[in-house]
Protein backbone atom coordinates (compact mmCIF):
# COMPACT_ATOMS: atom_id res chain seq x y z
CA UNK A 1 0.00 0.00 0.00
CA UNK A 2 0.90 3.46 -0.64
CA UNK A 3 1.73 5.13 2.75
CA UNK A 4 0.89 8.87 1.05
CA UNK A 5 -2.30 7.42 -0.72
CA UNK A 6 -4.07 5.37 1.91
CA UNK A 7 -4.18 8.64 4.11
CA UNK A 8 -8.25 10.23 3.52
CA UNK A 9 -8.32 13.61 2.79
CA UNK A 10 -10.25 16.11 5.17
CA UNK A 11 -12.53 18.13 3.45
CA UNK A 12 -12.89 21.93 5.95
CA UNK A 13 -15.99 23.63 6.47
CA UNK A 14 -17.12 25.41 3.06
CA UNK A 15 -15.07 23.15 0.90
CA UNK A 16 -17.51 21.87 -1.98
CA UNK A 17 -15.96 18.50 -4.21
CA UNK A 18 -17.54 17.36 -7.43
CA UNK A 19 -16.20 14.31 -8.73
CA UNK A 20 -16.97 13.64 -12.59
CA UNK A 21 -17.09 10.72 -14.95
CA UNK A 22 -14.30 11.57 -16.98
CA UNK A 23 -12.09 11.15 -13.55
CA UNK A 24 -12.20 15.14 -13.45
CA UNK A 25 -12.87 16.49 -10.14
CA UNK A 26 -13.38 20.13 -8.99
CA UNK A 27 -13.24 22.01 -5.80
CA UNK A 28 -14.34 25.11 -4.73
CA UNK A 29 -13.45 26.70 -1.62
CA UNK A 30 -13.52 30.46 0.11
CA UNK A 31 -10.30 31.45 -1.93
CA UNK A 32 -11.70 30.30 -5.14
CA UNK A 33 -11.26 27.21 -7.22
CA UNK A 34 -9.72 24.57 -9.01
CA UNK A 35 -10.29 21.71 -11.44
CA UNK A 36 -8.00 18.88 -12.41
CA UNK A 37 -8.15 15.86 -14.67
CA UNK A 38 -6.58 12.96 -12.76
CA UNK A 39 -5.03 9.78 -14.54
CA UNK A 40 -7.55 7.06 -15.26
CA UNK A 41 -6.23 4.43 -13.01
CA UNK A 42 -6.84 6.48 -9.85
CA UNK A 43 -10.50 6.54 -7.94
CA UNK A 44 -11.49 8.41 -6.03
CA UNK A 45 -14.57 8.49 -3.16
CA UNK A 46 -16.14 10.70 -0.89
CA UNK A 47 -17.28 9.69 2.28
CA UNK A 48 -18.87 12.16 5.00
CA UNK A 49 -16.47 14.77 5.11
CA UNK A 50 -13.48 12.99 3.38
CA UNK A 51 -12.18 11.85 0.27
CA UNK A 52 -10.41 8.61 -0.25
CA UNK A 53 -8.24 7.88 -3.21
CA UNK A 54 -7.22 4.22 -4.19
CA UNK A 55 -6.07 2.14 -7.50
CA UNK A 56 -7.43 -0.98 -9.04
CA UNK A 57 -3.89 -2.97 -8.25
CA UNK A 58 -2.15 -1.87 -5.33
CA UNK A 59 0.14 -4.64 -5.41
CA UNK A 60 1.00 -2.43 -8.83
CA UNK A 61 4.43 -0.66 -8.25
CA UNK A 62 3.48 2.11 -10.81
CA UNK A 63 -0.46 2.30 -9.56
CA UNK A 64 1.49 2.84 -6.25
CA UNK A 65 3.31 5.46 -7.10
CA UNK A 66 -0.02 7.39 -8.69
CA UNK A 67 -1.72 6.68 -5.97
CA UNK A 68 0.21 9.13 -3.44
CA UNK A 69 0.64 11.85 -6.52
CA UNK A 70 -3.68 11.30 -7.12
CA UNK A 71 -3.63 11.71 -3.30
CA UNK A 72 -1.10 14.87 -3.08
CA UNK A 73 -2.95 16.51 -6.44
CA UNK A 74 -6.10 16.65 -4.48
CA UNK A 75 -4.88 17.02 -1.20
CA UNK A 76 -3.08 20.17 -2.91
CA UNK A 77 -5.97 21.56 -4.09
CA UNK A 78 -8.48 21.40 -1.15
CA UNK A 79 -5.66 23.34 0.95
CA UNK A 80 -5.19 25.60 -2.01
CA UNK A 81 -9.27 26.47 -1.68
CA UNK A 82 -9.09 26.75 1.59
CA UNK A 83 -6.13 28.52 2.60
CA UNK A 84 -4.20 29.05 0.04
CA UNK A 85 0.11 29.11 -0.93
CA UNK A 86 2.35 31.55 -1.18
CA UNK A 87 6.05 31.95 -2.16
CA UNK A 88 8.21 34.85 -0.53
CA UNK A 89 11.57 36.00 -2.32
CA UNK A 90 13.84 38.32 -0.88
CA UNK A 91 15.87 41.38 -3.15
CA UNK A 92 19.44 41.84 -1.94
CA UNK A 93 21.90 44.59 -3.97
CA UNK A 94 22.00 48.33 -3.55
CA UNK A 95 19.52 49.74 -5.23
CA UNK A 96 17.37 46.84 -6.54
CA UNK A 97 13.65 47.20 -5.43
CA UNK A 98 10.73 45.72 -6.58
CA UNK A 99 7.19 47.39 -7.09
CA UNK A 100 3.56 46.27 -8.12
CA UNK A 101 1.75 48.33 -10.68
CA UNK A 102 -1.47 46.74 -11.59
CA UNK A 103 -1.39 43.26 -12.77
CA UNK A 104 2.47 43.58 -13.24
CA UNK A 105 5.66 43.24 -10.95
CA UNK A 106 8.33 45.44 -12.35
CA UNK A 107 11.87 44.24 -11.24
CA UNK A 108 15.03 46.91 -10.65
CA UNK A 109 17.74 44.52 -10.61
CA UNK A 110 21.06 45.99 -11.54
CA UNK A 111 20.30 46.15 -15.71
CA UNK A 112 19.97 49.33 -17.40
CA UNK A 113 16.47 48.88 -17.80
CA UNK A 114 13.34 47.91 -15.30
CA UNK A 115 11.94 44.27 -15.50
CA UNK A 116 8.16 44.21 -15.94
CA UNK A 117 6.73 40.46 -14.94
CA UNK A 118 2.79 39.94 -15.88
CA UNK A 119 0.91 38.05 -13.25
CA UNK A 120 -1.02 35.55 -14.45
CA UNK A 121 -4.28 34.91 -13.45
CA UNK A 122 -5.16 33.35 -9.84
CA UNK A 123 -1.54 34.91 -8.76
CA UNK A 124 -1.14 37.70 -6.55
CA UNK A 125 1.95 39.56 -6.32
CA UNK A 126 2.70 41.85 -2.81
CA UNK A 127 5.54 43.82 -2.04
CA UNK A 128 7.21 45.13 0.99
CA UNK A 129 10.16 46.46 1.83
CA UNK A 130 12.66 44.24 -0.25
CA UNK A 131 10.26 41.43 0.18
CA UNK A 132 8.29 39.88 -2.57
CA UNK A 133 5.41 37.52 -1.68
CA UNK A 134 3.56 35.65 -4.56
CA UNK A 135 0.43 33.90 -3.49
CA UNK A 136 -2.37 31.82 -5.10
CA UNK A 137 -4.74 29.21 -4.54
CA UNK A 138 -2.50 26.61 -7.59
CA UNK A 139 0.29 25.20 -5.28
CA UNK A 140 1.94 24.32 -9.16
CA UNK A 141 1.64 28.15 -10.17
CA UNK A 142 2.85 29.54 -7.36
CA UNK A 143 5.93 27.82 -7.61
CA UNK A 144 6.53 28.28 -11.21
CA UNK A 145 5.79 31.49 -10.98
CA UNK A 146 8.20 32.25 -8.09
CA UNK A 147 10.94 30.31 -9.58
CA UNK A 148 10.68 32.72 -13.01
CA UNK A 149 10.83 35.75 -10.86
CA UNK A 150 14.25 34.01 -9.09
CA UNK A 151 15.27 33.06 -12.57
CA UNK A 152 15.20 37.06 -13.52
CA UNK A 153 18.78 37.48 -10.73
CA UNK A 154 19.70 34.50 -8.98
CA UNK A 155 21.43 34.95 -6.23
CA UNK A 156 25.39 34.96 -7.49
CA UNK A 157 27.74 33.62 -4.43
CA UNK A 158 30.35 36.52 -4.01
CA UNK A 159 28.43 39.31 -3.32
CA UNK A 160 25.12 37.56 -2.08
CA UNK A 161 23.00 40.03 -4.53
CA UNK A 162 20.22 38.94 -6.68
CA UNK A 163 16.48 37.50 -5.70
CA UNK A 164 16.40 33.98 -3.23
CA UNK A 165 13.85 32.53 -1.77
CA UNK A 166 13.40 34.09 1.71
CA UNK A 167 14.64 30.12 3.49
CA UNK A 168 17.64 29.52 0.43
CA UNK A 169 20.98 29.11 1.56
CA UNK A 170 23.19 30.64 -0.59
CA UNK A 171 26.63 28.89 -0.23
CA UNK A 172 29.16 32.44 -0.46
CA UNK A 173 32.80 31.82 -2.08
CA UNK A 174 35.30 33.70 -1.23
CA UNK A 175 37.05 36.79 -3.74
CA UNK A 176 40.61 36.55 -5.38
CA UNK A 177 43.06 37.59 -2.49
CA UNK A 178 45.86 39.33 -3.73
CA UNK A 179 49.17 37.52 -3.69
CA UNK A 180 51.75 39.81 -1.34
CA UNK A 181 55.32 40.66 -2.73
CA UNK A 182 58.40 39.02 -1.61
Amino acid sequence: MSKVGKVPITLPSGVEITIGQDNTIAVKGPKGQLSEKLHPKIRLAQKDGTIEVSVAHPDNRSERALWGLGRALVANMVAGVSEGFSKQLEINGVGYKAAVQGKKLVLHVGFSHQVDFLMPEGIEAAVEKNVVTISGVDKQLVGEIAAQVRKVRPPEPYKGKGIRYIDEVVRRKAGKVAKSAE
